[in-house]
């Protein structure tokens, strides 16, 4: 599988970004978010007592993303997570009576871009997988930021809830799959007017292509195939078709 090559701009802007787990109960929930955070170029973690780490199930559940946990940082408090940052969002999935707007992840994403990129750290902020973030905690924050979902089923893990963060900042900043794309040989023009005259040849074989009717048929499959914008192998193929075609017996039998 290719990979997507992040230019040097995108991943200084990423390196800004930190993301804070606070009190997480479960190792396993740590690891499955530094795989989260590896595939959207996310590194820096930062947990906040967490009940268990280093753990052997945290690593088992980062996926090769051990590079991520090797480098988190431990704290024992809010304070110290959110340190030299200056825009810290808080994410909550419940209504709270507090000055910050709710905003969505792809709300917020443009605002962090700019900020990253004038050279500022960001802080995206996690609570408990039960309980979520105190309103002490949301209140050291600057912004609060929510992920719609169904509402009559809104259970998001905490993983899956840095992912959907995280992919919605890094679509913003390197919004391009065409690494992805493959590589095409297209055919030649040699190849195709080859393959046209086959194809004339062909279908007049076999009585498809009335030589003395109007010659409307060949420039329509000409048009036909030039739309699809054949490559060299499909070239070879349609033409290995073409040749089975006249040399099956089936075609020299007078029909019943």
């Amino acid at each position: 599988m290719n990979k997507q090559t992040i230019n040097i701009s995108s991943a200084e802007c990423l390196s800004r970004i930190r993301i804070v787990l606070s009190h997480t109960s479960h190792p396993g929930n740590i690891g499955s978010t530094a795989r989260a955070m590896k595939t959207m170029g996310i590194n820096k973690l930062y947990l906040i007592n967490p009940k268990e780490f280093p753990s052997d199930t945290a690593t088992a559940l980062a996926s090769n993303a051990d590079d991520v946990l090797n480098t988190a940082v431990v704290v024992s408090s809010m304070e110290e997570a959110l340190a030299g940052t200056t825009l810290q969002i808080a994410l909550t999935a419940r209504r709270r009576e507090l000055a910050h707007p709710l905003q969505t992840p792809r709300q917020l994403a443009p605002e962090i871009i700019q900020a990253i990129q004038a050279g500022h750290d960001i802080a995206l902020v996690f609570g408990t997988e039960m309980s979520g973030l105190t309103i002490d905690e949301v209140l050291l924050c600057n912004r609060m930021a929510t992920i719609p979902t169904n509402p009559d089923y809104s259970s998001l893990n905490l993983a899956q809830a840095v992912q959907v963060f995280a992919y919605e900042i890094f679509a913003t900043l390197a919004d391009d799959v065409s690494y992805l794309a493959e590589s095409r040989d297209s055919a030649t023009h040699d190849a195709l007017e080859h393959f046209f005259t086959h194809l004339e040849e062909t279908l007049t074989t076999i009585g498809f292509l009335k030589p003395d009717a109007p010659q409307r048929l060949m420039p329509r499959m000409r048009r036909m195939f030039t739309r699809a914008n054949l490559e060299r192998e499909e070239v070879d193929i349609l033409r290995g078709w073409l040749r089975a075609t006249t040399t099956t017996e089936r075609w020299l039998k007078p029909p019943k």
